[in-house]
């Protein structure tokens, strides 16, 4: 077992190395064909005297006014953003940084992209894994009690309310709630943006942790009721297609009570395919921001960085945090091929090797 397990993670290990490197390769190209990159963005800042003719002080002496950028000072500028080296070039030292896990500078944030990754951190570490908790927290007994109660009325209301969730885009529902709580028309309840309140440092310990999770009630349940549909679901067809097996009806059929044949026999079985996705899911809660969540509670965290690094060509930002993401996610899905081996006896990794 240790043997094929050890032989069965090292292949996907080698596996990841040219997966990583397709990945960042693609993107890296379709980078090179976008209009509007950095030098182009700047360039027309200089021209057009952006900020009543200063630039910053790593481009001093380049402002022209209104004549315009010779070639020289264009030559300048493409050295300084690095584009002055052949495309090839310029992947193969990027490459080099990446797997030493220097992800580079922006061009925009004056910021090593690690840093800004790391202070946009809280603000989605907050959404995803309070979302993660309190979706897993309420699908699974949820998906339980209606795989028990298939067909009855409590089964069918709590589906028809699942899945009108599930319809209500997220950011809708946001603005909604804002609206209606946030003191918009109706009731002022709920802060209308920010992690914490303006004077949170000046609060004793435990009006700070009331003051953050008050924060947290609307983008969490903005960001979380459409996706009670997908996983309770399929823990109630999980669980109803290990309750029709016939070792159920044996156990039944011994005289246990249906607790004991539910959670001793059914509930390992059925868990499986909860569980192995369990490990991306809960990677993923820590690293990925919405957008338009974000954006409506003004929030400031990894989802707006993405937007904004897209928008504003920040390359660095964008291929940084895609190889950290891409690693993030391999590893993700080797976990859950792990965990689903471990898990099921049934599995075996020479099987799954070949």
């Amino acid at each position: 077992m240790l043997k094929f397990m050890a032989s069965y993670i090292l292949k996907r290990l080698l596996l990841m190395v040219p997966t990583l490197i397709g990945v960042m390769l693609v993107t890296f190209v379709v980078t090179q064909f976008v209009p509007g990159g950095p030098v182009e963005q700047l360039i027309s800042q200089l021209e057009g005297g952006v900020d009543g003719g200063e630039v910053s002080s790593s481009t001093s002496g380049l402002y022209q006014g209104n004549k315009g950028l010779d070639q020289e000072q264009i030559d300048k500028l493409n050295a300084l953003y690095g584009f002055d080296k052949p495309a090839y070039q310029r992947f193969y030292d990027m490459m080099l940084r990446y797997v030493q896990f220097d992800l580079g500078d922006s061009y925009f944030h004056n910021k090593s992209v690690m840093d800004l990754m790391i202070s946009k951190l809280p603000v989605s570490i907050s959404l995803g894994v309070w979302s993660f908790v309190l979706v897993y927290l309420t699908c699974i007994p949820l998906g339980i009690k209606k795989a028990v109660r298939d067909g009855t009325k409590f089964d069918v209301i709590t589906s028809t309310i699942i899945l009108i969730g599930y319809a209500i885009p997220g950011f809708v529902l946001g603005v909604a709630m804002l609206v209606l709580l946030g003191g918009g028309s109706f009731f002022d309840v709920f802060p209308l943006k920010g992690l914490t309140s303006d004077n949170w440092d000046e609060l004793p310990w435990y009006q700070q942790i009331t003051d953050y999770l008050w924060h947290m009630v609307l983008p969490i349940i903005a960001s979380t009721v459409g996706s009670f549909a997908v996983l309770t679901m399929l823990t109630k067809n999980s669980f109803l297609e290990e309750i029709r097996k016939q070792y159920v009806l044996t156990a039944r059929a011994k005289g246990l009570d249906e607790s004991t044949v539910l959670y001793r026999h059914v509930f390992r079985n059925a868990m499986i395919p909860i569980i192995t996705g369990f490990p991306g899911a809960f990677i993923a809660a820590f690293f990925t921001g919405s957008l338009l969540i974000e954006t409506i509670f003004s929030l400031d965290g990894l989802g707006l960085l993405s937007y904004e690094s897209i928008l504003k060509r920040d390359y660095p930002v964008v291929l940084g945090s895609l190889f950290f993401y891409t690693i993030l996610g391999l590893f993700a899905k080797l976990l859950a091929d792990i965990s689903y081996v471990l898990i099921d006896p049934r599995i075996q990794f020479d099987s799954v090797d070949r």
